[in-house]
Formats: structure tokens, sequence, C-alpha cells
């Protein structure tokens, strides 16, 4: 099962394509309880200028529902996925023996 943790599997390539997709509202309520791994592979996969915003974003956010940031968790993994099934994007380390060349 895909979670939101194993986006950290994607490539820098993988993570711009999938930050195209996603909006800043659905990435940053995402952010609110994610690791500071997730965080940085996110951050240096987009613009300084939308980076600013979002950090700005979750310093002045206040408390949120917890099934909210879920949401915006899932949402995110199943745009990963459609990308993965277009063959856009490669999520590595899913089906455990991918071997890439």
């Amino acid at each position: 099962m895909f979670v939101f943790e194993d986006l950290i599997n994607l490539d820098n390539r993988g993570m711009q394509t999938m930050m195209k997709e996603v909006s800043n509202d659905v990435l940053t309520l995402a952010l609110k309880t994610a690791s500071d791994e997730i965080k940085e592979l996110i951050f240096s996969n987009i613009s300084e200028r939308a980076m600013e915003m979002i950090k700005e974003e979750l310093e002045v956010m206040g408390p949120v529902r917890l099934s909210d940031v879920e949401h915006a968790q899932k949402e995110m993994v199943n745009i990963a996925q459609r990308l993965e099934e277009e063959g856009k994007i490669t999520i590595s380390g899913k089906g455990g023996n991918e071997i890439l060349v």
C-alpha cells in the first residue's frame, strides 16, 4: 500500500512533475504533519517563492483537523499513483524488485 510518506521515494524529476498537479492549498495542508525529510524533498523541488509562501502559511496556520490533513495527503498520493499509471513518474521502491537502468 502506497502512503504519503512513500513520496520520499520519488526522484527530483518525479517530484517536480507531481508538484505541477498539486494546488498550494492542498500541499500546505498535507505538509502540516509531514516529516522534515518529506518537507525538504518537496521544498527543494518547488520555486523559492512558492516555498516561502508555503512555509509562511504553515507558520500562521492554526489548528486543523487531522482528517483534513489526511485527506490532503491522500489527494497527493492519488495524484502520484495516477502519474505513475500514466508513465509520467516512477515511484522507486514500490513493488520491491524494480530495476532502473
